[in-house]
């Protein structure tokens, strides 16, 4: 996975507004089927990677390991974020593809 790549695409979907960061937000787009990709920090909490992982699993989107969470915040210009979700389709496939390079 190259972070930089990754950082980049996270950092395009944001300003489309195709990105969903912070609790409330990743659990309504996955709640509200508007998820199409979860981006969860390498370095999160495994209690939280957990939840994160089931609530994906249960709504039916992919998860990928992505940055560190201070890497991801700063790609979307947001403190630290544990997980974000894209939810276009487009965006969800050139960051799939990038974290499995």
């Amino acid at each position: 996975m190259d972070s930089k790549q990754v950082a980049f695409a996270l950092g395009l979907a944001q300003k489309a507004g195709k990105v969903a960061s912070g609790d409330f937000a990743v659990r309504s787009a996955l709640n509200g089927g508007k998820a199409k990709l979860m981006l969860i920090a390498c370095d999160a909490a495994e209690a939280s990677r957990k939840e994160l992982e089931y609530l994906a699993e249960t709504a039916n989107v992919k998860t990928v390991t992505g940055p560190a969470r201070a890497e991801i915040g700063s790609a979307i210009g947001k403190s630290p974020r544990t997980a974000v979700v894209i939810t276009d389709n487009n965006f969800a496939v050139m960051i799939y593809n990038k974290c499995h390079d």
